[in-house]
């Protein structure tokens, strides 16, 4: 049974990105199954799973940018930055208009500060904030950069407090408190109401399969073959069966000329593909090799 691939999955509200990864592991009967990058459990969209020789690139498209569509409420703070909180706080948004919150979200575009909510996985000091969290102890969190490449607002609707927008960011970005950082801007607090992952990396969600559709057609058919991982980077196919041996074996290899420099995607010359690798200066290097030993 074909075990390695991709699974461009639609992870629905209330299972954890590890439920998930657990689901996918009993279908395929594998242990090396991975995701790329955590959805908080009440959000949804666009999850990629990876399984078997797939896993080993899992931490390295962790890295991809990654598009939200999300939905804020204003006036109202939780100790979770989202509304299944507890609410620790309500004020009054009125008073505050359009200009107002499109006048607030301008200072979150390109690289910002951002301080982790409490309820997350981020270590201090060996520990999970969450797990400080959840026995009420304060811990000091530092700021770390992250990027928003992109923050549009979609929709103000102040009659119900409520305001939709997406954003592309980096890895690292927590939506939740970008909600609660634009709501302190604007005087009144925010919490996050609704959260869709629409893109992660080259995986959009118009192409994602439910858990339902998985178990209809069996995982195994729904794998997607590896190199779609690195779609949009060149392809280099091999020109000889003494540079795939060199290649097999980990060594460099200095390709012919013309060969595109950057990463590439590398094929033998019967079309497996072996590798995603980088030319630098004419010379082929190993990042990640995907053939079977």
């Amino acid at each position: 049974m074909n075990d390695t691939g991709i699974l461009n999955i639609y992870k629905p509200a209330g299972m954890t990105s590890h439920d998930v990864v657990a689901v996918i592991r009993r279908k395929l009967g594998i242990k090396r199954v991975g995701h790329t990058g955590t959805l908080d459990p009440m959000a949804t969209g666009v999850l990629p799973i990876c399984a078997g020789q797939a896993a080993r690139i899992t931490e390295y498209l962790d890295l991809d940018y990654k598009t939200y569509r999300c939905s804020m409420i204003l006036g109202k703070m939780t100790d979770t930055q989202d509304i299944w909180g507890q609410v620790i706080e309500e004020r009054p948004a009125d008073g505050i208009g359009e200009e107002d919150v499109l006048r607030a979200f301008e200072p979150f575009r390109g690289v910002i500060d951002q301080k982790p909510p409490m309820y997350s996985a981020v270590r201090v000091n060996g520990r999970r904030l969450y797990e400080y969290a959840r026995e009420g102890k304060e811990v000091q969190v530092k700021t770390r950069k992250v990027h928003i490449a992109d923050l549009t607002v979609e929709k103000i609707d102040l009659p119900n407090s409520r305001v939709d927008f997406s954003v592309c960011c980096s890895k690292g970005t927590y939506i939740r408190s970008l909600c609660a950082d634009i709501g302190e801007a604007l005087g009144c607090g925010a919490c996050m109401s609704a959260l869709r992952r629409t893109y992660s990396g080259d995986f959009r969600v118009e192409d994602t399969l439910t858990l339902e559709e998985i178990e209809r057609r069996g995982a195994e058919n729904c794998l997607l073959p590896v190199d779609t991982l690195f779609a949009a980077r060149p392809q280099l196919t091999l020109w000889s069966g003494r540079a795939e041996k060199a290649v097999r074996n980990g060594s460099d290899v200095t390709v012919p000329g013309g060969a595109p420099e950057g990463e590439v995607r590398v094929y033998s010359e019967d079309g497996e593909f072996l590798m995603l690798g980088e030319v630098r200066d004419g010379v082929l290097h190993t990042i990640k090799s995907f053939f079977e030993v």
